[in-house]
C-alpha cells in the first residue's frame, strides 16, 4: 500500500491533513495530522459515539479538557478519548502545536472537516445551527445548549 498524501484542510485557523483514511484501513482507524496554530481554540466541545480518539503530541502544547480535566499534551505525550466523552482543545502557548489523531473504527473522516470549513468561513459570525448539523451528520454530538 502506498502511503496517503492528502491535502491539508482548513477549518478556521487550523490545518488538518489525512495519513489514513477508512478505505486504506478496512473502516478500521483513520490516522489524521492536526496543526493548531499558537493561541488558538477548536473545536467546539464534543463527544462522539462512534468511535474512540487517542491524540498523540508531535511539537508545542495543547490543552485538552477531557469529561472536564484539562490535559497538556506536548511531544510525545498522548491521551485516550473514549467515546460519549467531552473533549474539546486549546493551544494557550505562543508556539504552533502538531499532533496526530487516530479515530477507531475509521468512521470518521476528510468530509467532517470540509464541511465544517465551509461553514465557519461564511461570512458573517459562524452559524451554531449549522455547525450543530455538520457535526452530528458526522457522528459528533455538540456539547452544551448546541448538543442538548
Amino acid at each position: 500500500m502506498q502511503p496517503t498524501h492528502s491535502e491539508t484542510i482548513t477549518v478556521g485557523a487550523m490545518g488538518i491533513r489525512f495519513l489514513v483514511e477508512s478505505g486504506e484501513s478496512n473502516g478500521s482507524v483513520t490516522v489524521f495530522e492536526c496543526d493548531v496554530p499558537a493561541d488558538t481554540r477548536m473545536p467546539a466541545p464534543h463527544s462522539h459515539d462512534a468511535f474512540e480518539e487517542t491524540i498523540y503530541g508531535l511539537q508545542g502544547v495543547t490543552t485538552w479538557t477531557v469529561d472536564g480535566d484539562a490535559i497538556e499534551i506536548g511531544p510525545g505525550d498522548a491521551v485516550f478519548i473514549p467515546r460519549g466523552i467531552v473533549h474539546g482543545f486549546i493551544n494557550r502557548g505562543s508556539v504552533d502545536a502538531r499532533f496526530v489523531a487516530i479515530a477507531t473504527p475509521g468512521v470518521f473522516g476528510p468530509a467532517y472537516f470540509r464541511e465544517i470549513g465551509d461553514v465557519l468561513s461564511a461570512d458573517g459570525p459562524p452559524d451554531l445551527v449549522a455547525v450543530a448539523d455538520v457535526m452530528q451528520r458526522h457522528r459528533l454530538k455538540p456539547a452544551g445548549p448546541a448538543g442538548a
